[in-house]
């Protein structure tokens, strides 16, 4: 009570001096949650989530800032698959300035510029964020180097599959299910309206693999062999790696099965486990999901 009555005495006197109106509309303060709040930069936010990492990522990362500066003061947060021209207008709309997205910007895995500044579409999107002054992060190696892998548990909460979950999180054993069945749950639990597979749709299946996003066919194929999984569920593939040795697999008789999500889709949930965690430790500042979506169509 005396800490309120403090409070109160602090911010009356500051009142006087300057005017209430100015310490109000100031945005350096705020009065969420019932307590002076001094703003939080981009590269506060940045540094926070690092510390959920145990050991140093190291200079090789491709974690980096992709637009803006660590300085700028976040009006908003919006956590996202890709930062798309779409998503970039999103945030714009709601007010925010800070976007952490999952994978590049600038359409390769290093997001290297060089080759793009004649480009009249790189250059849109760059300007786009400029004229915003709108800083985009990429956090992918963090989020999946953290104490348990974020978008393996964005993921599996997404599916409702963490009861199912063992101490690797690859590895579901779930109830007996059909893959015709357990296809039509991640359709609807991930929002998808096609996936690629490989099996009978009435083979039933208890122990299930789940790879999201692009680990490559050699760590998919390594994990199939070891792990004997019923199904892998993976985010992509190279058709002529994983794809063939599911087939002769099940040539040999193995009861092997694949189902493809795609890339987007697999790891978005990963995004919604980053915004709660914004949320969590942010609460003063609006955070918001934007899905990406698919860039692909499907007849």
């Amino acid at each position: 009570m005396q800490n309120e009555v403090n409070r109160r005495k602090f911010i009356t006197n500051i009142t006087k001096g300057v005017g209430s109106a100015v310490i109000l509309s100031s945005p350096l303060v705020s009065f969420a949650s019932g307590f002076l709040r001094t703003p939080v930069t981009v590269g506060e936010v940045m540094d926070l989530f690092k510390k959920e990492v145990s050991h140093e990522m190291g200079t090789d990362t491709v974690d980096t800032l992709k637009a803006g500066n660590r300085d700028i003061v976040v009006t908003g947060i919006v956590t996202t698959m890709f930062a798309t021209i779409e998503v970039i207008r999103k945030t714009i709309a709601l007010g925010a300035n800070f976007i952490i997205a999952h994978e590049p910007t600038f359409y390769n895995h290093r997001d290297e510029t060089q080759w793009l500044e004649n480009d009249e579409v790189y250059r849109y999107k760059a300007d786009l964020l400029k004229q915003h002054n709108i800083a985009v992060w990429r956090n992918h190696d963090y989020i999946h180097s953290a104490k348990l892998d974020g978008v393996m548990e964005g993921v599996a909460d997404q599916l409702e599959w963490k009861k199912y979950q063992e101490e690797n999180q690859v590895i579901y054993n779930l109830p007996a299910i059909t893959l015709k069945a357990m296809i039509s749950h991640l359709k609807s639990k991930l929002h998808i309206q096609t996936v690629r597979y490989i099996g009978n749709l009435d083979q039933l299946c208890k122990k299930i693999l789940l790879l999201p996003g692009a680990a490559g066919g050699t760590t998919q194929i390594k994990k199939i062999s070891t792990m004997k999984p019923d199904v892998l569920v993976c985010g992509e593939i190279s058709e002529w790696e994983t794809a063939e040795y599911v087939r002769d697999a099940r040539a040999k008789g193995q009861q092997l099965s694949l189902v493809v999500l795609g890339h987007i889709a697999s790891e978005e949930p990963g995004s919604v486990f980053m915004a709660q965690w914004l949320k969590e430790k942010f609460p003063q500042i609006k955070t918001s999901h934007i899905p990406a979506g698919n860039s692909l169509s499907f007849l």
